[in-house]
This record gives structure tokens, C-alpha cells and sequence, in this order.
């Protein structure tokens, strides 16, 4: 038997692709529109089981704004922010001058504290639950804003040092030596030489730590409990009722939930493209 033709070989493998890339589209797809849909139904839809047709009634308007009247939404959005920024500044400075560090200082255990922080990615932070809360508790931090800030600066700092490290050990060692015959200072070398050609991987990091931290979930509930410093991913839960479930307005407070993530990535697109592609075309 003879080998297919490169060219119908070629367009059987377009083909394949493309359905997968459908089927992939759809799965993905499927939940978000199950909870968009959700949160324009009414509760006697809901209760009627029109889980999947379209609503009888829309209530766009009216659920949408129930939901910052009828819960406390607005203080969930707020807490989340008042975490998530100190956070991911916290840990993207940190973590890029650890990563400077690592990246162009020789000493002894370099390797070795790289290799630390590259080991301390695989450790499963949820068999930490109970010495962190009991650390918090401690601490005088549980059930506060700086909990969750602290821990959220600490656990992310393994994986942006790692980050940084990497990008910055492409900088050319000649520039950063320049520099210094210079006399120029290695705060300023950091600040006007370091910082500047790691931009894009700064943007990159920045939006995914805020999209890890603001979508976080386990903490939420391990380290906080009241309303005024729940984020709004704990807060959506404590909006579940002991009785009945007010599935509409859950749902439109996660789809109002997305919006910020969402936002921030098409704002720093660009970047974000560029940072994580930074050297990937280098020889």
C-alpha cells in the first residue's frame, strides 16, 4: 500500500486540529455561559428546572442590581482589592530582586537556593493549612486583610523568583559590568538598567499573581470568617442560604467577580503577550 500524499495527510491533520480546537472552545465554554445565563433567569425559572433554555423572563437589570443591594458584593469587591494589590506588589518586588540576585550575583549557594525555591514549587500548600492559621492566630493576624496579604506575598514569592530569575539571567552580563566601571550603583543598575528590559515579564507576572490571589478560593476560607474582610470568592459561598440558594444572584456576582481579572489582561495585553514571550526567539 502506498503512503498517503503529503497534502492529503496535511489537510486530514487541519482538519483534526480544528475539531479539536472546537471541542476544546466548547468545553471551555459551556459552565461560563451556564452561569451568564444563570444570572439573568428569574427564581421561578430556576425553580421550574430551566436550567439550559432561554430564560423566560430576562432580569438582567434587576439581578445584577439585587446583588449589591441584597448582599454585601461591594464590601467582598473591596476586601478582594485591599488584598490582592498590596499582595502582588509585595510578592513581584520581592520576587524580582530576589530574581536580580540570583541572576547576577555568584556566591556559594546559589544553586542551591535556587534550587530551593524551585522545590518549594511542588509542595502542596493546602497539608500547610494548619500550621498557617495557627501561625496567624498567633500573630494577632487572623481574620484580617494583612492574613491573607502576607501569605498570598509568601507562597507566590517561590514561583516569581523563579520567574524573574529566569528573565533576568538573559540580560547581558556586559551591560550590567558597563555599568559598574562606571561607578554607577547596583540599586541604580537595578532600578535604570535591570528594570527597564524586564517590563513585559514584570506585566506578565503582575497579572497572573493578581488572577491566582484574586481568584483564591482555600485561604479565603481558612484564614478569614467575617464579612467585612471576606473576598468576594469566600463571599459568593457565604452566599449560598442554609434553605434555598439564591442561584441568580450567586451567578451574577461571579460573572461581576470575573469582570476585574478579565479587565486587567485585556488592559495589559500587550504586555502580557510580550513578557511571556520575551526570548523565545533568541538563538
Amino acid at each position: 500500500m502506498f503512503p498517503r500524499p503529503i497534502e492529503h495527510r496535511g489537510a486530514v491533520a487541519n482538519v483534526t486540529y480544528r475539531i479539536a480546537l472546537y471541542v476544546a472552545v466548547c468545553l471551555w465554554l459551556i459552565p461560563l455561559a451556564a452561569v451568564l445565563m444563570t444570572s439573568v433567569r428569574s427564581i421561578a425559572d430556576i425553580n421550574a428546572g430551566n436550567y439550559w433554555g432561554m430564560p423566560d423572563e430576562l432580569q438582567l437589570v434587576e439581578n445584577y442590581t439585587q446583588v449589591f443591594i441584597a448582599t454585601p458584593m461591594g464590601r467582598y469587591l473591596l476586601n478582594s482589592l485591599l488584598i490582592s494589590i498590596p499582595a502582588v506588589a509585595g510578592a513581584v518586588a520581592l520576587s524580582t530582586l530576589a530574581g536580580f540576585a540570583l541572576a547576577k550575583y555568584k556566591f556559594r549557594a546559589n544553586v542551591w537556593l535556587f534550587a530551593l525555591f524551585i522545590g518549594g514549587n511542588f509542595v502542596p500548600f493546602q497539608i500547610l493549612m494548619i500550621p498557617v492559621r495557627d501561625l496567624t492566630i498567633d500573630l494577632g493576624l487572623y481574620d484580617t486583610h494583612w492574613a491573607l496579604i502576607f501569605f498570598h506575598v509568601a507562597f507566590q514569592a517561590g514561583f516569581c523568583t523563579l520567574f524573574m530569575r529566569n528573565f533576568i539571567v538573559g540580560i547581558p552580563d556586559a551591560l550590567i559590568e558597563a555599568a559598574r566601571v562606571e561607578g554607577v550603583s547596583e540599586w541604580r543598575i537595578f532600578w535604570y538598567v535591570v528594570l527597564p528590559l524586564v517590563r513585559p515579564a514584570l506585566a506578565a507576572l503582575s497579572v497572573l499573581v493578581f488572577t491566582f490571589i484574586w481568584n483564591d478560593f482555600f485561604w479565603a476560607l481558612v484564614l478569614v470568617q467575617s464579612d467585612e474582610v471576606r473576598p468576594v470568592t469566600a463571599g459568593l459561598n457565604a452566599l449560598q442560604g442554609q434553605w434555598l440558594a439564591s442561584w441568580q444572584y450567586m451567578s451574577a456576582g461571579a460573572v461581576i467577580a470575573a469582570l476585574p481579572p478579565v479587565a486587567l489582561f485585556f488592559t495589559m495585553q500587550r504586555h502580557f503577550i510580550a513578557g511571556l514571550t520575551l526570548g523565545a526567539t533568541k538563538g
